[in-house]
């Protein structure tokens, strides 16, 4: 033991971060608790778009499992990484069901963005596209994303209804006993509510893991409408048994195959305007969230130099771009810095020990995947709910004082959920802004990268 703690020490150099293996372990342990629910979730949105969703999965896990690994060997940071919110709901949602496009031509997308990225990492490129665009509208991309989100779990849990006199509604409970559907919809919708809450009671109560938590009481409560008789199974509306299906036996636990999605890129439209306009989208967000979360969490642990810098940030920046792009090859949208890793961080987490040790839950998750597969989709609806509001809380770093900052990103985190789309909030975002601040005198706070933008989304509405 004694010897293993020296190798420890000797690769991650424990003592001089102030750290020991307990402490780093509890951190992981920790971390992983708070992103373990992405395991539910991102097979949920990603299998929307028609891909398998046990092989989404796998992906999820192993992707996840590499970027941690790639976090702790390149930089020794605790960051973990897995398949982000909002950007896979992005790859589901706006490009493959709204503009068309298969889920293959999205992969290839996240890939050669993955590959820019990696390009990016090795320069001083990426910090300075960072600084050109305006942090009022890096704020407002976040906090548009988590309204995105959070309208998209409650649709998902069928709480919000299309309606045709008003558009959409809330879900009519009274109408689904008249109809004598509430066995089958109805105690869905309410239990999905109920997640809502018990998650934000624990998250007031400040519970580690909370948002983990509030997907498994749900799904608890949902298997125990099942074996009662509560809710009932119809896959003719799309409601499925919630209950694990062991029926294999030990064959049960051999995780999903990654066949069907594995490599499956589709390279036949990356010669189109809209094509970049999409693998744009994802670079876009993949930056600013990236490095966002790295300063966040680091400034959180104390991690930043004098000059507010973070040392070895290209070997995070690196480790970030390297899982997108395996991601990618693995068949799973953009992976990325989670921000939960500030969870293991209040822990103690100072080391890649902490990324280690997540990585290796990830790998063990995988032979669990009979449980994670029978979560239905409303009852990971309180995670995109409750991830959806942390996103939110970006506004407050809004100067709503300032109209010339704040009027583009009022338009950029209205469009997102309005218009069903992050690419849509992004392009709105970047040409008020260029327009408000160009026509009002403002011109000298327009980076020529925002000028350059702005004609690019510009030309995009007028050919497309």
């Amino acid at each position: 033991m004694e010897q293993n703690s020296s190798i420890l020490e000797r690769v991650f150099h424990l003592s001089a971060n102030g750290s020991s293996v307990k402490t780093e372990l509890l951190a992981g342990i920790t971390t992983f608790m708070t992103m373990a629910y992405i395991l539910a979730v991102n097979p949920t949105i990603l299998s929307a778009t028609g891909m398998d969703k046990g092989a989404v999965l796998t992906a999820t896990a192993m992707a996840s499992c590499l970027g941690c690994l790639c976090m702790a060997f390149f930089a020794n940071y605790p960051f973990a990484l897995a398949p982000g919110m909002g950007l896979n709901a992005f790859f589901a949602y706006t490009v493959v069901l709204q503009m068309g496009y298969t889920w293959q031509m999205a992969l290839c997308a996240v890939f050669v963005e993955g590959v820019i990225f990696i390009i990016l990492s090795l320069t001083n490129v990426r910090e300075a596209i960072f600084n050109a665009i305006p942090l009022t509208l890096k704020k407002a991309v976040s906090a548009g994303i988590g309204l995105f989100i959070a309208l998209i779990g409650l649709l998902n849990a069928q709480i919000i209804v299309a309606n045709p006199a008003t558009k959409i509604s809330l879900f009519s409970f009274k109408q689904s006993v008249a109809a004598g559907t509430f066995s089958t919809v109805g105690i869905t919708v309410l239990l999905a509510m109920i997640g809502i809450l018990f998650t934000a009671i624990l998250m007031v109560k400040k519970v580690r893991g909370n948002i983990l938590w509030g997907i498994l009481f749900t799904w608890i409560l949902a298997v125990l409408c099942e074996m009662t008789g509560l809710y009932t199974p119809s896959p003719d509306v799309h409601m499925y048994s919630v209950i694990p299906d062991l029926s294999a036996g030990a064959a049960s636990f051999v995780p999903a195959s990654l066949s069907p999605i594995l490599g499956q890129l589709d390279f036949s439209n990356m010669i189109s305007f809209d094509f970049l306009v999409v693998m744009f989208a994802f670079l876009f967000v993949d930056i600013f969230d990236t490095l966002g979360t790295l300063i966040g969490v680091s400034s959180k642990a104390n991690m930043l130099d004098k000059n507010g810098k973070l040392p070895h940030i290209k070997g995070a920046l690196m480790a970030d771009a390297v899982a997108t792009t395996a991601g990618a090859l693995l068949g799973t949208s953009t992976t990325t810095t989670f921000v939960e890793s500030a969870t293991g961080v209040s822990e103690g987490g100072r080391t890649g020990l902490t990324a280690v040790c997540v990585a290796v839950l990830f790998a063990l998750s995988l032979f669990f995947s009979p449980f994670f597969m029978a979560i239905p989709a409303f009852a990971t609806a309180p995670a995109l709910v409750v991830v959806g509001f942390l996103m939110l809380t970006s506004v407050a770093g809004i100067n709503f004082n300032d109209f010339s900052e704040s009027i583009p990103a009022y338009i950029t985190i209205i469009s997102m959920p309005f218009c069903y789309s992050i690419s849509e909030g992004i392009s709105f975002g970047v040409i008020s802004y260029v327009i408000i601040n160009l026509l009002t005198g403002k011109k000298e706070k327009i980076s020529l990268l925002m000028y350059f933008l702005a004609i690019i989304f510009i030309l995009k509405y007028i050919f497309l």
